[in-house]
């Protein structure tokens, strides 16, 4: 698709060739180049832009409310082909390390939600919980998480049950549960959780890695059989048009004029009459297909929310991030290898909130190991960059082969000869995909959830926003996208479940203004705002 003239900041169009992500190997057949209608339709209740994890979710919640809506999702290119098909495959709530024990909460909730909903509907996605292990090469970084766990077990010890400290020496587990078992205990070393090497990890209860297009798909597959016949009376319809971007936003406003005659109790010559008037707002999604319109638009945009709304290039900044799927060392392993957690590699020694990288593991024969991270090495860090057209070589190079030296990679943890009984040579991994794909990061740090203010194009109303979580979107996503759904039609009396530093509001906005744009902060280290900001 042609990209048009842009503003400072501002983000272009997803682009027509990305990077071949891993999780799109095996595309739903279902869903490949699908358009429910042959023509996209002139009109729809509500118009949904974006296809990924918030916007196929807003759609499940707003059949869930009101079946009766008639929804339109516009996807610029195939179904969830953005930042939920390109991430690490994981999903894990930040416990000790999220900004407020609420917002810690809520991404509970997010992972309990989707754990639940996978189980329900045994959906096909490769779900498998895990503990998440958080394995920390920076002693300085190390020291400041764990003073987060403690003052979480102070002063929220239901959170604080969530998660573990791990350090050197015999006896150095702290805030293990007490139900572990003897063995599982032993387990809980650095050694036995493969990064000996470590100055020491924080373990988390609560953690999955999963197949994310598949998830996606099943949502949009379930409801396109469910509400795509248009036909019954009473029954709204869902209607997905993929390849087919959303270049424009325009409002309108009608008025209506409404006459009454007035009610005398004797006739007079002269007929008199009261008017009243009533305002309605539509919006118009322009597309190279045509325009539809609709009182209600949800932009699921994330990094690309700027192109729609060049008020957001200094709020909500395109990152792009870089994966890859790496075979298992060779020789095979026997038993195969299985690392048994996901990961996150937090820091370095000399440059302690620089490094955030993250691993899960697929299940055999293949197994590769899914690792990204290492922007660092990325130009200009990858802050401002929306184009998934291309890997970065150095990150490239960095992702084949530094997994080898931060974690244990031997069949059985612990068997390695070298320090701290960790491997003794460094190897570069094969990859069988490498891929890139586009974060949205807000200058204040957290998601923007709500009605869009006049001041960053929203108009009067009707115009909804649900992006920008970070690089942290599998745990926040879907309830966010629920409390968008809540604000459309849940009333003034609706009770709203959102962290409230996540709401969009005009206050929110002024505050951000005051702070460091996000290349300056990110300047500082990928983990800086994290334990710092």
């Amino acid at each position: 698709m042609a990209q048009p003239q842009l503003l400072e900041g501002q983000s272009g169009l997803p682009v027509d060739n990305p990077t071949k992500s891993y999780w799109h190997k095996e595309p739903s057949e279902k869903l490949l180049g699908h358009r429910t209608t042959r023509e996209l339709p002139r009109s729809a209740d509500v118009v949904i832009v974006g296809s990924g994890l918030t916007g196929s979710f807003a759609a499940h919640f707003l059949k869930e409310k009101q079946p009766d809506l008639n929804i339109v999702i516009l996807e610029a290119r195939e179904a969830c082909w953005g930042a939920t098909g390109r991430n690490g495959g994981h999903c894990q709530p930040a416990i000790y390390g999220a900004a407020t024990p609420q917002i810690a909460s809520f991404e509970l909730r997010n992972f309990s939600y989707l754990k639940n909903l996978v189980e329900e509907f045994s959906i096909p996605c490769d779900w498998r919980s895990t503990s998440g292990v958080h394995a920390f090469y920076s002693a300085e970084l190390f020291a400041r998480a764990r003073e987060r766990v403690a003052s979480l077990a102070d002063e929220y010890p239901d959170l604080a049950a969530n998660v573990a400290v791990v350090t050197h020496g015999e006896g150095s587990l702290g805030g293990s549960p007490a139900y572990l078992l003897e063995g599982e205990r032993r387990e809980l070393t650095l050694a036995g959780l493969r990064v000996p090497d470590a100055a020491g990890a924080i373990v988390q209860w609560n953690a999955a890695s999963l197949w994310p297009y598949k998830l996606v798909a099943f949502v949009l597959e379930r409801l396109l059989a469910t509400y795509s016949d248009a036909g019954k009376p009473g029954s709204g319809s869902f209607n997905l048009q993929t390849n087919t971007p959303a270049t424009g936003l325009t409002q309108a406003e009608t008025t209506i004029h409404l006459h009454s005659p007035s009610t005398t109790s004797k006739p007079t010559s002269t007929s008199t009459s009261t008017t009243s008037t009533s305002t309605s707002t539509t919006w118009t999604v322009h597309t190279p297909r045509g325009t539809i319109t609709a009182p209600k638009v949800l932009l699921a945009t994330n990094a690309y929310t700027s192109h729609l709304l060049p008020q957001f290039s200094t709020f909500l900044v395109p990152t792009r991030g870089q994966v890859s799927a790496l075979k298992p060392p060779q020789p095979p392993t026997v038993p195969p290898l299985d690392i048994a957690h996901t990961y996150y590699i937090e820091g370095e020694p000399d440059s302690p909130y620089e490094r955030d990288d993250y691993l899960v593991q697929r299940p055999p024969a293949a197994a590769e190991l899914v690792y990204g991270g290492g922007r660092r090495h990325a130009r200009r860090r990858g802050v401002g960059v929306w184009d998934d057209g291309a890997v970065d070589q150095a990150v490239a190079w960095y992702l084949r082969g530094e997994l080898t030296a931060v974690l244990d990679l031997s069949a059985r943890p612990g068997s390695g000869s070298g320090s701290g009984q960790s491997q003794s040579k460094k190897q570069d991994l094969e990859p069988t995909h490498e891929w890139t794909g586009i974060m949205g990061y807000t200058r204040d740090g957290f998601p923007f959830v709500g009605a869009v203010p006049p001041s960053l194009g929203g108009g009067d109303r009707g115009l909804y926003l649900c992006a920008g979580y970070n690089g942290h979107g599998m745990p926040n996503a879907v309830l966010s996208a629920k409390a968008t759904i809540d604000m459309m039609y849940g009333g003034e009396e609706a009770e709203i479940d959102l962290p409230p530093e996540y709401e969009l509001t005009e206050q929110r906005v002024a505050r951000a203004l005051l702070q460091d744009e996000v290349a300056v902060v990110d300047a500082r280290g990928c983990l800086w705002r994290d334990f710092c900001g």
